[in-house]
């Protein structure tokens, strides 16, 4: 499996609530919407929450507390599924919608610059579901 991952930081201004509001009961929607254009197989947003736990796992590896508010993942299959969902016209204009739309986008509540974005690919070590 091929995922995007993405380390979200919340923009300026935004209240916690706002910011998880439109993230889940906005944006997701939105981009559940996009699935078979991306050729996406799954979608998950994962909220960071609200507890000093965080601080305290963070100073027993002597990491940075300034946390992440979220992760996104998105799934494909294979490299060249994703190659092939934002290599088309229709991928490509779907990708720009789900960044830059006034109403729907990342634009509404992601602070770009404190955020960061990569593709892995995932190596299951155990799975006890």
């Amino acid at each position: 499996m091929i995922k995007f991952v993405y380390c979200i930081r919340k923009r300026a201004g935004l209240s916690d609530e706002e910011f998880h509001t439109f993230w889940r009961d906005v944006h997701g929607p939105f981009i559940r919407s996009l699935a078979q254009t991306l050729q996406a197989k799954k979608y998950i947003q994962s909220h960071t929450l609200n507890t000093p736990i965080n601080a305290e796992i963070a100073k027993s590896r002597g990491l940075n507390t300034a946390i992440y508010d979220g992760v996104t993942e998105i799934w494909w299959e294979s490299m060249d599924d994703f190659l092939a969902a934002v290599s088309t016209p229709e991928g490509q204009a779907a990708a720009q919608q789900y960044i830059t739309d006034p109403t729907v986008g990342e634009v509404n509540f992601v602070d770009f610059s404190q955020s960061c974005a990569f593709l892995t690919e995932e190596h299951t070590v155990f799975d006890f579901s």
